[in-house]
């Protein structure tokens, strides 16, 4: 079977989304356009942001119904992303937190995308 190696996001602007997640990801997008903006990451995983209003078939989907997931390396690496990630101004939805997988926390992005950044507890696997 093949894995996912690509996931699109339906966005209002995809050009001020581009910028956001491009400040936010730390790279330009290797594919921008007023309707679609695309991030080729290293692990060669794809982020696409698609208009929502000339995706075909059309979206009906809005923000928060998924999560973009981001794993760092340790408990610290988290809280010091979501220092990061407030000090640029992005509504946490979750701080800080514990939970049985390890410590996590949740952004939103400007189309109300849930982006959760945690480290895995490797004793609760």
């Amino acid at each position: 079977m093949r894995s996912p190696n690509f996931i699109i996001l339906y966005v209002d602007k995809p050009e001020a989304s581009g910028a956001f997640y491009a400040k936010l990801l730390g790279r330009q997008p290797v594919e921008t356009s007023p309707t679609f903006v695309m991030f080729v990451l290293d692990n060669g995983f794809k982020l696409g942001l698609w208009s929502r209003r000339t995706a075909q078939p059309a979206a009906s989907a809005a923000g928060g119904g998924a999560e973009l997931v981001l794993a760092v390396e340790s408990p610290g690496a988290v809280d010091a992303t979501h220092s990061d990630w407030a000090g640029r101004g992005l509504n946490i939805l979750q701080a800080p937190t514990d939970m049985d997988f390890g410590r996590t926390f949740v952004a939103l992005d400007p189309d109300n995308h849930r982006l959760r950044v945690y480290c895995l507890d490797e004793a609760a696997v």
